[in-house]
């Protein structure tokens, strides 16, 4: 995918890689299990310099530390005690923690010029036993709490990485008093990255926050969009209208800019909301929302012309995702998995409650109360499991070969993850459909008479 990321615009990676990272020493049981080896590591980098990508690694170290701080061996560093995502930042293991997690990633990416170092969604910053003492002293309050653990990551890049810029998520900074931003020392230790995902962007107000940023003397300044991962927990396919509307906003938001104040922008393309969450879109799913997000930017607009060359690099007919049935639609690796994961988002769960629930011999004749009673009208067997029957078996040959694709893609906990929560309910009340009809029709023959005497005595 590296050489068509650089042929679509792209030219850089921004890589969080929160617990596939291959973690040593102390840090060595935040490894999942198929966490990439170090010699892995090195070929994505290499790979990508060959598509002349630079990466940039993130490495949480506030806020969503969920992949740590879930650790029985790390639980005492939590904010507040039952919540592992934000990290206290009073302990002072906790920075010790965070610069370990720092080296080890930049041993491995030593021409790094830009370290992402998170700090966005802080939640519950402030509550924990040590930050409520801390804040009832005169002049502390929550942005100076803030403020002064991201400093001290920084100022550990800084010293132990002098090559190598910090960037920061922005949304904790928004509301921070200027003056308190100023003197703080944090805009000459990192680079904020303003991120907003929504079509309906304000792009006053971006503008607006940026000039606050720079008037903070934050020498350069990011923002970040997303082509996917950020409209639904439990999304299966991306809404491209809806990121391209994201995306055409921060055009506005970038002309409304002084020339020199955006260094870039990262398209993010989340896979998981946090660490405890579903898996939303998948990569390969969410390829043509990237391709069409990173030609905006490149053309200043999406008009046919755009749209038909995105859709002539991919190999589309088109964009729409409203039907993929033309299997291996598409000529981008991945390709083969977009197709059937559109049939599958589209028309697998509605084509079984069609059956159930909308199917006249099904809701009249072989109710929930029929199939518990297994209650079945003998001819009404012939109206429905030949019909289901069929239903299964298209659907399982087309899900055998989406989980085929799938493993030749992800790891083994990937494809069980996206198939449990996106195929198989639909696959198990379809199967027990079936089950439940076989079972009433062994129940009639034995019986060999009318089933059911309602309000007649027999």
């Amino acid at each position: 995918v590296f050489p068509l990321f650089r042929e679509l615009g792209a030219n850089g990676l921004l890589v969080e890689y929160e617990d596939t990272f291959p973690y040593e020493g102390r840090l060595r049981l935040l490894r999942a299990t198929h966490a990439y080896s170090p010699s892995e590591v090195k070929e994505i980098l290499h790979l990508a310099r060959l598509s002349e990508l630079e990466v940039i690694p993130l490495v949480q170290t506030f806020g969503h530390m969920e992949f740590v701080l879930k650790h029985a061996t790390f639980a005492h560093l939590r904010e507040v005690p039952p919540f592992p995502n934000t990290l206290n930042p009073h302990e002072p293991e906790s920075l010790a923690l965070v610069g370990a997690m720092i080296d080890q990633v930049l041993a491995l990416h030593p021409d790094a010029r830009w370290l992402h170092i998170g700090c966005d969604e802080v939640y519950y910053l402030g509550e924990g036993e040590a930050s409520r003492r801390w804040l009832q002293q005169e002049h502390n309050n929550k942005a100076a709490l803030c403020l002064s653990h991201m400093r001290a990551v920084a100022s550990h890049v800084r010293a132990q990485h002098p090559g190598t810029t910090p960037l920061v998520w922005d949304d904790m900074l928004r509301d921070i008093p200027q003056d308190q931003l100023t003197a703080s020392g944090l805009p000459q230790l990192v680079e904020p990255v303003l991120w907003d995902y929504g079509a309906d962007l304000d792009v006053h107000s971006k503008v607006l926050l940026m000039e606050k940023f720079r008037e903070c003397r934050f020498p350069r300044l990011w923002a970040a969009s997303a082509f996917k991962g950020a409209t639904g927990a439990s999304r299966a396919l991306p809404p491209i209208e809806y990121h391209l509307h994201n995306h055409t906003q921060w055009l506005q938001v970038a002309g409304s800019a002084p020339t020199d104040a955006l260094r870039g922008i990262v398209l993010t393309g989340w896979q998981r909301y946090d660490h405890f969450s579903v898996l939303c879109e998948l990569l390969p799913v969410g390829i043509p929302s990237l391709a069409a997000c990173l030609q905006l930017l490149l053309h200043g607009g999406f008009t046919e012309d755009v749209k038909t060359k995105v859709e002539n690099l991919l190999g589309l007919s088109s964009l729409e995702m409203t039907d993929s049935t033309s299997k291996g639609a598409g000529s981008f690796p991945g390709s083969n998995i977009l197709a059937l994961v559109t049939q599958v988002s589209l028309h697998l769960r509605s084509s079984v409650d069609a059956l159930l629930e909308r199917n006249r011999y099904v809701t009249g004749w072989f109710s929930p109360y029929h199939r518990r009673h297994k209650l079945i009208h003998p001819v009404m067997i012939q109206h429905i499991q030949p019909e289901a029957r069929s239903l299964l078996g298209r659907w399982s040959a087309l899900v055998q070969e989406l989980e085929a694709a799938l493993q030749r893609t992800f790891q083994p906990d990937a494809v069980e993850e996206w198939l449990e929560e996106n195929v198989h309910p639909s696959m198990r009340r379809l199967q027990a459909l079936l089950q439940d009809l076989s079972e009433a029709a062994t129940a009639q023959f034995l019986v060999g008479g009318p089933c059911w005497n309602q309000g007649q005595d027999p």
